[in-house]
């Protein structure tokens, strides 16, 4: 399989169509005529990750984040002046390191919704953009809890299960069975969240003023972290890469180190 050919099935699966019109899908650096001798899958793309592809044999780098929404004036060895993109592009060049992205196209798939809600004991209902209609795809997910919980609880639940610290707000005691779920930044579908009914929120990150607002409005929020909130989708890109033709003995995966610490739990990074 040639990275072309990898990159085709892919968009096919989650196409370019149901991106948002910001975004940057699909191929950013390398051949597309190039042989793959292993892929290996992560939620960013960075220098780093460029590095842990090569070590584990692979000449693709498959990720959720896009290595750039725009793309940097130039690209360049590591330097605090420019965006670290310029680095993890002139870094996958050099080392013949192609990297395909899959961002907003893969949040809106129904994959996502499963799996975001699934790890939180939910049965998916709907999407947070179409909840009159399940069957059509888009982003975030509105799901009933397979047993109600209380706030504390379901924030302990959405701990363990997405290896994070949470920040939560709302009334801890809270009763849940409706939960709104979306990965990465909350943005205004707080909005949709309300209008749907859910009894709380399991989201990446939100602004102050937006947590503040929901809350004192009736909307619980658990703030995972927006990289912890998006790590399952790598599962997701793994999947879709042995689907498409990869062999599952090249297939990696890179675990997203934690980059962040909190002072009650003490440094972990």
């Amino acid at each position: 399989m040639i990275v072309s050919e990898l990159e085709r099935a892919l968009l096919a699966r989650y196409p370019k169509a149901d991106a948002e019109g910001w975004d940057h899908v699909g191929l950013s650096v390398g051949d597309p005529a190039a042989k793959i001798t292993g892929v290996a899958c992560a939620l960013d793309a960075t220098v780093a990750n460029v590095h842990r592809a090569l070590e584990a044999g692979a000449n693709v780098l498959l990720t959720h984040h896009p290595i750039y929404i725009k793309a940097p004036e130039a690209f360049c060895p590591a330097d605090s002046a420019r965006p670290q993109c310029s680095a993890a592009l002139y870094e996958a060049a050099r080392c013949g390191v192609s990297i395909i992205s899959l961002h907003t196209n893969l949040d809106r798939s129904h994959e996502a919704r499963v799996r975001l809600s699934e790890l939180l004991g939910a049965e998916p209902m709907s999407s947070l953009e179409h909840v009159d209609e399940p069957e059509l795809t888009g982003l975030g997910a509105l799901a009933t809890l397979n047993d109600p919980y209380s706030l504390r609880n379901l924030a302990n639940r959405a701990a363990t299960a997405y290896g994070s610290v949470p920040r939560v707000w709302g009334d801890a005691e809270r009763p849940c069975r409706t939960v709104a779920i979306l990965g990465g930044s909350l943005g205004d579908f707080g909005e949709l969240a309300i209008a749907a009914g859910a009894d709380a929120i399991v989201t990446g990150e939100a602004g102050y003023h937006v947590a503040q607002d929901l809350v004192l409005r009736g909307l619980p929020v658990i703030l995972l972290g927006h990289d912890r909130s998006e790590e399952p989708f790598v599962d997701i890109l793994m999947n879709s890469a042995v689907d498409a033709g990869v062999d599952p003995r090249h297939a990696i995966k890179i675990l997203n180190p934690c980059q962040w610490w909190t002072v009650t739990k003490g440094e972990n990074l």
